[in-house]
């Protein structure tokens, strides 16, 4: 980058980068650094009156500065938070020479510096757990400043706060907002309690290929590659259902993916293009057992992530308290508008759809219907966790028909603060029964239905070779992060969500800006 696009401190900090180098210390060395202790285990384990003072080694940000002639002191920043040093000039340079504290302290580091820190923890007299600095290393030189916030008459300047530098910039956003860094802690804590959950049963974590050749197990719009040793197209996963249900069929009983599925569709509040599901399914099974399998599991998540049950996203509170509610979709589009979908024909949907203010188009079959239905009528009003069940055959081409009514399915979906969390089967293993499924959903992508499943004969012959009975569950794992960390977005809970590039978003705004 040329000096003459730089700002003032960033020339500032370049030419304390050379000064430093001209100084013989090197800004980036290449050295492993000792860390002895951790912000939060130094203050933890501190104890007064304790003789000898315990010697640390800490490393860091510079965070905050107060230079006070022959004394300063700054706060450093490691990934388990903030402690407060105190550094003496005589201390640090016990020798003749100060030059250490009165240049390359005081001036040639900054806000954002990477330093190295041995000495003692005492506890100042204001009370505060501090390290007195024995030596100083610096270990890497920040050229851009930080957005750090400034407190004045009770106000906050220089605030990180808007969305689009914050996921654009997420690196600068976790070591400036601490909160942010707290929502990612959950979310890791989300992920190793649901292992630990799934393996003391026993069940084999696995996984499945992201390049497929036909996009299954769900009904959503590709992403589509061209693999160019084998020219033929490819497909990134829309699911992993299909493949781990040939595991089952090749003898494992349990088997679950935390994956990675791509949708070429729409980016909103609760959607990202790229997004992580957890698959898990079980051999000899049914949809009632992983519907009691579920809500232990979610109530046992919620407790090692939150040590409660109860989470507050927005103006709700909701408790993932085993048990939850169950309700039939049909029972529920009843309750909500009145109006029952059993034996309706394809028109009469389409007609109440008209008379409710449901936009269709004419790709939508009966399933599609009925699923904008409870869309736009019913899914939003469940907020505690609610298990929808059973639903029409035309809505779940891969689900075993239902026990007592052959037009309904054995499938649940688990409704919470108004979405959909986790999706669930008594899964079809009638390899007959899936074959005219797979045709049924041509014959609607035939009508226009760019989301219709395509048949999979790979795996229609892996069921004639015998599956089990199976229940299957599929959770979203980012929706999940969501409301454990009270967030009402996505994006909140992705380290790097899918953003516009830079130019194209400068280029909305300013066209936004002229139309206004």
């Amino acid at each position: 980058m040329a000096n003459h696009e730089l700002s003032e401190q960033e020339i500032v900090r370049r030419n304390s980068m050379n000064a430093l180098r001209e100084r013989g210390i090197e800004p980036y060395p290449a050295a492993e650094y000792p860390v002895t202790g951790h912000t939060a285990e130094i203050k933890e384990n501190f104890k007064d009156d304790v003789e000898p003072l315990r010697e640390v080694s800490v490393a860091g940000r510079i965070m905050s500065r107060r230079i006070m002639g022959k004394a300063s002191f700054m706060e450093l920043q490691d990934a388990d938070g903030r402690i407060q040093i105190y550094v003496s000039r005589d201390d640090i340079c016990p020798g003749e020479d100060k030059e250490f504290y009165n240049v390359v302290f005081k001036k040639l580091l900054d806000i954002g510096d990477f330093i190295g820190v041995k000495g003692f923890v005492f506890r100042t007299q204001m009370g505060e757990i501090t390290i007195h600095a024995k030596e100083i290393t610096v270990l890497s030189k920040s050229l851009r400043p930080l957005p750090i916030v400034k407190m004045k008459d009770g106000k906050a300047y220089d605030a990180f706060t808007d969305p689009e530098l914050r996921y654009r910039q997420r690196y600068v956003d976790l070591v400036v907002n601490p909160g942010v860094r707290d929502i990612f802690l959950k979310r890791t804590r989300m992920f190793n309690s649901m292992r630990e959950y799934f393996n003391s049963f026993g069940y084999l974590e696995v996984e499945t290929p992201v390049l497929q050749s036909i996009p299954g197990g769900a009904s959503a719009r590709p992403f589509i590659t061209h693999h160019n040793a084998l020219d033929i197209p490819l497909y990134l996963r829309i699911a992993n259902e299909l493949y781990l249900k040939r595991l089952i069929v090749g003898g494992f009983e349990g088997v679950y993916e935390f994956s990675k599925n791509f949708r070429n569709e729409g980016m909103d509040r609760t959607h990202n293009p790229e997004f992580t599901c957890m698959e898990i399914y079980v051999s000899y099974k049914d949809y009632n057992w992983m519907m009691e399998f579920t809500e232990k599991m979610l109530e046992k998540i919620c407790l090692d992530v939150n040590g409660t049950t109860k989470v507050q996203v927005g103006d709700n509170e909701i408790d993932f308290k085993a048990p939850y509610r169950r309700i039939t979709m049909t029972d529920a589009i009843r309750e909500k508008t009145g109006f029952d979908i059993t034996g309706k024909s394809e028109e009469e949907l389409r007609a109440f759809c008209r008379e409710a203010g449901i936009e269709t188009d004419p790709s939508m079959g009966k399933g599609k219907l009925i699923d904008e239905i409870f869309g736009e009528k019913c899914e939003g009003s469940f907020i505690q966790p609610t298990f929808i069940t059973d639903y029409p055959i035309e809505m779940s081409p891969l689900t075993k028909r239902h026990r007592e009514n052959p037009e309904l399915t054995e499938r649940f979906e688990l409704m919470v603060n108004g979405k959909e969390l986790a999706n669930a089967y008594s899964e079809l293993n009638d390899p007959i029964d899936q074959y005219g499924r797979f045709v049924d959903q041509m014959r609607l992508a035939d009508k226009g239905d760019d989301e219709a499943m395509i048949i999979d004969a790979d795996f229609i012959r892996a069921l004639e070779y015998g599956m089990p009975p199976t229940s299957g569950m599929g959770i979203g794992m980012d929706r999940l992060a969501m409301l454990l960390t009270g967030q009402t977005t996505i994006q909140e809970v992705l380290l790097f969500p899918q953003m516009r590039p830079e130019k194209k978003q400068q280029q909305k705004e300013e066209s936004e800006e002229k139309d206004a």
